[in-house]
């Protein structure tokens, strides 16, 4: 059969022909009737054969349309309902008007018509009212939506196996671990070999068992580190678990009588494998920075979980790391123009000890030392020793810069010395920061994830009492050109006490030599004690501080200053320690406003509880038993609460920076 197009082309040509034939028999019948009726006659059938054929091919187009149409409903008809894609009307109410049978498959119900989009799946009224495509889950089927809103319409793609695939691909990601055994050296180096070996082959043994139940690969590398291989999804089993590997151990081995404890850094995230061993070694050296005992859990992106940390470190550092920590000091301070000493903002003892004292090691060394205070951020006791400083040692009161003098004199050969502290943006001025070439940290903090780039030193032991003990070990093996003076040395075992709490709290035998060192020297005992008196409207304020408290859980007290009055920083402190003295109280949080746009927090604990942690979620630091934080723009209300949410997570699992 011709084609609708040959047709009409068929028909245009006898037309053409029709036409010429007439204009023929017109011409003939001037000169021969007889041909010229014939070919008229002619001419008028083809008209006819013409009209017949248009007639018959108008008929076929009607007759091919209707059927194509017909055909097109059906197909129409048919897509609706077996396309692979779920379609769903609904109306304002957000009830089912229509749903085609490829979605009303995935249900038991035979219609879904009047069925109430809420009970279909509780994510459908959120995406539809923010009117973005998102994934939707019900009936053991995940769902790409897409809204079409003026319509009341949404289309369902079954993503299922693609969500399946890449859950797999992300479980199955690779994640590199290093565990080291914190005090193996110092627990062995008395042992006999055959206690040795049997220690090792128990722990070996123990760890072993661990990994082989949870889908690991773990192998001994040295006496004291272990390596492991393990994916996404086993590493998530062992946070749900608070990696319980580290109370075993510890529990286990003390069994024993060889005390051991865990640490172990971990790399995740997607990249090449010597990046991710690098992450996971940069993780270990945070864990131990912090005390050991505990994991962390670095990502690709630079946040860290923590877990463990539940005991206090022990004490690991010698006389001999002292002494080589005092002369890398003593070369870097003799290549240096002169020393800048920088503590942390609102400075207490500890750190305006531990200032004077590296400022005493440049004197030593021949070098100008500087001690910058910021005057306007200063607490009572350190004012009274700043006067007592300026009465009685000029020399001394004339080395205590403001920051601005400070930068003003820094040089690219100034070597800057921040104590107390390793955080960037707790020092008391970031700019000098910024601009010094050279600088040293030394700071008895648990480390965190925020530090100081490129330190030519870092002298970072979280196992000694105070900043101020560090600094006076380092100047036992300084040059003996010069006595330290009393007030240098009594402000720096005013900085131990304060940080000790009179030596109840992380006190260990190095601290008491340092104070013993410290009271040869001139420390005067009374001076302290004129230092850190206070006043009685302080101790009223404290009072009424405390007699806010309640008990959040069991052994966790938290009090709360009223949200409209500024309190000292100091007084909050001294709050925290006072209800950690009571009775049944394991930790305590003080709650206070510190200025016009800051609420502080300060908290303390005994070692159960690892407030470390807690205030490092409010991005604020400390020791596992000593920590603090600010929060700004905020409520002393809204802090409480997040307090409680923090404490409550805790109970569940890590924390994260």
């Amino acid at each position: 059969m011709l084609s609708y197009y040959n047709r009409r082309m068929v028909q245009l040509l006898l037309f053409v022909i029709a036409i010429v034939l007439a204009a023929a028999s017109i011409w003939l019948l001037t000169y021969n009737r007889l041909v010229g009726t014939g070919m008229l006659f002619l001419t008028v059938f083809l008209l006819l054969c013409l009209y017949f054929a248009e007639k018959r091919l108008h008929k076929d187009v009607q007759d091919y349309v209707s059927t194509l149409s017909h055909r097109l409903q059906k197909v129409g008809e048919e897509t609706l309902q077996e396309l692979p894609i779920g379609i769903l009307l609904y109306n304002k109410e957000y009830e089912v008007e229509w749903a085609n049978s490829f979605l009303t498959s995935y249900f038991k119900e035979k219609t879904l018509v009047g069925a109430s989009l809420y009970e279909m799946a509780e994510q459908i009224p959120p995406v539809i009212k923010s009117e973005k495509n998102s994934l939707v889950a019900f009936e053991n089927s995940v769902f790409q939506v897409i809204v079409k809103p003026e319509e009341r319409l949404l289309y369902f793609f079954d993503v299922t196996k693609q969500e399946k695939t890449f859950r797999q691909f992300e479980e199955e990601k690779t994640v590199l671990s290093i565990i080291f055994l914190d005090n193996y050296d110092d627990l062995t180096q008395g042992m006999d070999d055959q206690t040795r070996s049997s220690l090792n082959s128990f722990m070996t043994s123990m760890l072993n068992n661990w990994a082989k139940e949870n889908g690991m690969f773990l192998k001994r590398i040295s006496a004291e580190r272990f390596f492991a291989v393990l994916n996404e999804r086993i590493l998530k089993k062992l946070e749900e678990t608070k990696f319980s590997i580290l109370d075993e151990v510890r529990e286990e081995t003390a069994k024993h009588h060889a005390p051991l404890t865990l640490s172990i850094g971990i790399g995740q995230g997607v990249m090449p494998l010597p990046e991710l061993g690098d992450i996971a070694q940069s993780s270990l050296d945070l864990a131990l920075g912090r005390g050991g005992d505990q994991v962390a859990i670095k990502q690709g992106d630079g946040k860290v979980k923590f877990y463990g940390g539940k005991t206090n470190p022990t004490e690991k550092r010698t006389r001999v790391r002292a002494r080589v920590i005092s002369h890398a000091l003593r070369d870097i301070v003799v290549d240096s123009d002169k020393v800048i000493v920088m503590g942390h903002k609102y400075p207490d003892m500890d750190a305006v000890g531990a200032s004077m004292g590296i400022r005493h090691v440049a004197e030593l060394n021949g070098r100008e030392g500087y001690i910058v205070i910021d005057f306007s951020q200063i607490d009572t006791a350190v004012k009274r020793l700043l006067q007592e400083v300026k009465e009685h040692n000029p020399n001394l009161y004339s080395r205590i810069i403001t920051p601005e003098e400070a930068l003003e004199i820094a040089t690219n050969k100034t070597l800057l010395v921040v104590v107390d502290t390793h955080k960037p943006s707790l020092v008391i001025e970031e700019r000098l920061l910024s601009r010094a070439e050279r600088v040293v940290v030394i700071d008895h903090h648990r480390r965190g994830e925020e530090f100081i780039k490129n330190p030519l030193l870092v002298y970072m032991e979280p196992y000694a009492s105070s900043t101020a003990e560090l600094v006076t070990e380092l100047l036992e093996y300084q040059p003996k050109a010069k006595k330290i003076s009393m007030l240098e040395s009594t402000a720096l075992l005013a900085g131990i006490i304060v940080d000790t709490k009179s030596f109840s709290l992380r006190t260990g035998a190095r601290t008491f030599d340092a104070a013993a060192y410290l009271r040869t020297h001139g420390a005067d005992t009374i001076l302290v004690q004129k230092f850190l008196k206070e006043d009685i409207g302080t101790y009223i304020q404290r009072g009424q501080l405390i007699e806010t408290v309640y008990f959040y859980k069991d052994g966790i007290a938290i009090a709360k200053g009223d949200d409209e009055y500024i309190y000292d920083p100091v007084l909050i402190a001294q709050a925290a320690d006072t209800i950690l003295t009571m009775n049944g109280v394991q930790a305590s949080f003080v709650i206070a406003r510190r200025s016009e746009d800051a609420v502080g927090v300060s908290a303390r604990s005994l070692g159960e509880v690892n407030v470390q942690i807690i205030m490092e979620e409010m991005n604020g630091g400390g020791h596992l038993t000593n920590a603090a934080t600010q929060v700004r723009g905020t409520s002393v209300e809204s802090v409480e609460m997040d307090l409680c949410r923090i404490i409550d997570e805790l109970t569940e699992g890590g924390t994260e920076e």
